[in-house]
Formats: C-alpha cells, sequence, structure tokens
C-alpha cells in the first residue's frame, strides 16, 4: 500500500532530481560554448575557396574532398567542376560543412549518419546555420535550435557531445582569413581575394 504522503515525497524528490539535471546540464552546455551567442553575417555567393584550401580550412584530405563531392554529400556551390581543366570553387557554408563532418567523423559517427544529419541541415535551411547546435550519443545526431533543446538532450543524457555550428563558423572564418580565395568572374584565377575575412578577423580582436 503507497500512502498519499510518500507519492507527494516522491514527486518532489523526482521534480528536484529533474531541476538539478536541467541546472547542470545548462551549466555544461554554457561551459562548452553549446548555446546559442552568436550573430555572423555570411559571405558574398561569388567568393569561393579551390579544393586545397578548402581541405585546409576543413582538416581533410583532398581524397576525401572529392569523395564527398562525388557522392553529393558536400559538393561546390559557388562553381561546380564542369569539365577537365575547371577549378572547383567552394562557398563558406561549403567549407563550414566539411569541418562539421570532420567533427563528427572525429566522434565515431558512422558516415552513414552523418549523410543523414547534413540532410536534415539543408532541410533546416542553411541561411541561419549558427543558431543550430548538432548533439550526439556516439550514435544518433540530432539538431537543436533552441538552447532548451540542449539542455534537454543534455540532462537526458542523450548529448555526450555537441556542436556549435556558431563557434566552427568563426573557427573556419579564421582559418579562411589566412588562405587565397577567388571570385568568380575576376580578371586572374590567381587573384587573392582574403581581405574581407581578415578584415573581420581583426575587428573580432579589436572590437
Amino acid at each position: 500500500m503507497t500512502r498519499t504522503g510518500d507519492t507527494d515525497v516522491t514527486a518532489q524528490t523526482v521534480a528536484q532530481e529533474r531541476s538539478e539535471a536541467h541546472a547542470e546540464a545548462a551549466a555544461t552546455a554554457g561551459v562548452q560554448g553549446l548555446l546559442f551567442d552568436d550573430d555572423l553575417s555570411p559571405m558574398p555567393d561569388d567568393v569561393g575557396f579551390r579544393g586545397p584550401t578548402a581541405c585546409a580550412a576543413a582538416g581533410i584530405t583532398y581524397r576525401q574532398l572529392d569523395y564527398w563531392a562525388r557522392t553529393g554529400l558536400v559538393a561546390p556551390t559557388v562553381r561546380p567542376a564542369t569539365g577537365s581543366g575547371t577549378q572547383r570553387l567552394y562557398g563558406f557554408r561549403d567549407v563550414l560543412l566539411l569541418k562539421v563532418i570532420k567533427r563528427l567523423l572525429d566522434a565515431g559517427i558512422s558516415l552513414q549518419q552523418i549523410r543523414t544529419a547534413i540532410a536534415h541541415l539543408r532541410e533546416q535551411g542553411m541561411d541561419d546555420l549558427t543558431q543550430i547546435t548538432l548533439m550526439s550519443d556516439g550514435a544518433s545526431v540530432y539538431m537543436c535550435t533552441s538552447p532548451d533543446e540542449v539542455i534537454d538532450l543534455l540532462a537526458g543524457g542523450q548529448g555526450v557531445f555537441g556542436i556549435a555550428l556558431g563557434g566552427v563558423w568563426r573557427e573556419v572564418e579564421g582559418s579562411l582569413s589566412e588562405l587565397p580565395t577567388e571570385r568568380v568572374g575576376s580578371d586572374s584565377d590567381t587573384a587573392h581575394h582574403s581581405d574581407e575575412l581578415a578584415a573581420r578577423r581583426r575587428a573580432r580582436m579589436t572590437g
């Protein structure tokens, strides 16, 4: 027989434990930078990066880059390869996705799960990536679009690790500011247009 008083105490205990778990999860998310506090502007659509530059910024091999392009995981959006001798140009968001994929692979996530996660990102829309955090329990990938979703996953034990896309955005922007870029339609195929990225980085450091 369960008395009403005992039930009330149990409910209070469960509620307190749940509250403590959420508070701990919120603190963890804050320390790891998984919550949303980034307001970042996109790069112009006509500015791209050649394959070797995209590889250097994302930390991947050219073989990975080529395979992911051929299989449709991340294809160059600024200028695709249209024939022999054509230089593919990757957009800033392309490089961002490459970096995210590398992070997920390093965490042991299967390429099949990663393909599903990237497909969900594209369905969500690529315009506001800085307001998305990818969480994973080591097997599945969850896409969080609000701080409450991040905290709920951490509190429920489903989020072993997370990747805040706003943080990755800043990393990629910093890396690319030191590397050559190319503007579609420029007079010289080897023209460097890293001035804008470098200026953004300097403004952030001094701001």
